[in-house]
C-alpha cells in the first residue's frame, strides 16, 4: 500500500511559450495516456505557456523520476510530431523539454502531526 503524491513542474526547453492552445490540450491528454499506460496516476495537470504542473501519485518502486523521464520522452516525441511548426522554434537544440524538474512531495497530513504520531509510539 502507499500514497506518495508529488507536486513536479517542468518547463519547455528555454521557456519558450509553446504550450498554449491545441499543444496545450494535446500535452495533457498525452501525459495521461502516458500515466495509465505506465501504472501512475495524474490526479491534477495544468499548463502555463512554458511549464506544466502536475500532481502525480506513483509507486515508491517504480519512483516519481522515472514517471518524469517517461513523460518527457513521450511528449516531446508525439508532440514534436504531431505539431510539426514548433520543431522550426530557433535554439530547441532538438529537445523540446529542459532538463531540469521541480519535484515536491505533497502530503495529507502536516510534518508536525507526523512527528507528533511518532513519537506518541509505545506509549
Amino acid at each position: 500500500m502507499f500514497k506518495c503524491h508529488y507536486h513536479v513542474i517542468f518547463c519547455s526547453k528555454y521557456r519558450h511559450k509553446i504550450l498554449t492552445g491545441k499543444v496545450s490540450e494535446r500535452l495533457k491528454e498525452i501525459c495521461l495516456e502516458v500515466a495509465k499506460a505506465h501504472d501512475f496516476i495524474i490526479e491534477e495537470i495544468e499548463t502555463d505557456k512554458d511549464h506544466v504542473h502536475m500532481i502525480i501519485n506513483c509507486n515508491p518502486r517504480y519512483g516519481i523520476m522515472k514517471c518524469i523521464q517517461v513523460l518527457k520522452q513521450v511528449t516531446a516525441y508525439r508532440l514534436f510530431e504531431e505539431f510539426p511548426r514548433i520543431r522550426k522554434v530557433k535554439l530547441w537544440g532538438g529537445k523540446f523539454w529542459s532538463r531540469s524538474s521541480f519535484v515536491s512531495t505533497v502530503g495529507s497530513v502536516s510534518l508536525d502531526v507526523v512527528k507528533q504520531y511518532i513519537e506518541n509510539q509505545g506509549k
